[in-house]
């Protein structure tokens, strides 16, 4: 069974429909022991970065994942359920983030923002996610990212403005900046190449 997590943050219903293309039980719930029963965890994300931390610490969300993380639990997060990930995004006056990984959420050098529409990615040679669609677009809704490459794990980047980091691979959290979810036959199969890890 998956779980999406439902703290208030957009997508939940086309991550759901997403995720249940691949076969399995999906609900969205904010229930702690379904979402640490469940094999994996989605963490979706739209918005404003302060507000989607405002919104997951408001049904303990940041004890939610950190359960799982000790649990040896999977998880994937989503656009602005990926960068939450990091230490801390600077977008409005700044907020501190889940600090799962290292790094800042900052804007996209780019001379047109949000970087709306598909892109390609430059998927690393060892990832499991992009199995047989690393030469696939995905389609990207930002103006913020991160930037440095995660230590010990597989890091994705795209181009749009300034290299960025487009879906980062570790051993129990996996994260895209893009949006699986509408990204076509490409996305329903990085899903899967997910699915098939649970």
């Amino acid at each position: 069974m998956i779980a999406i997590l439902d703290y208030g943050s957009g997508n939940l219903r086309s991550a759901e429909r997403a995720f249940a293309l691949t076969g399995q039980e999906v609900i969205v719930t904010s229930d702690p022991e379904l979402c640490l029963s469940a094999d994996g965890l989605v963490v979706p994300g739209v918005g404003a970065y302060s507000a989607c931390m405002e919104q997951l610490r408001s049904i303990a969300g940041e004890e939610i994942i950190a359960a799982r993380l000790s649990m040896k639990r999977k998880i994937f997060g989503i656009c602005v359920g990926m960068q939450i990930f990091f230490d801390g995004g600077t977008e409005k006056n700044g907020s501190s983030g889940l600090g799962i990984w290292p790094g800042e959420v900052s804007p996209i050098a780019a001379p047109i923002l949000p970087h709306i529409g598909w892109n390609t990615v430059t998927a690393a040679t060892d990832s499991i996610l992009f199995n047989g669609v690393a030469d696939q677009s995905f389609y990207f809704v930002h103006s913020f990212a991160a930037k440095s490459q995660v230590p010990q794990a597989i890091n994705t980047f795209c181009e749009y403005g300034e290299p960025f980091l487009a879906a980062v691979e570790a051993e129990y959290v996996v994260a895209t900046q893009f949006h699986p979810e509408k990204s076509g036959d490409a996305g329903a199969q990085l899903i899967k190449n997910w699915v098939n890890t649970l």
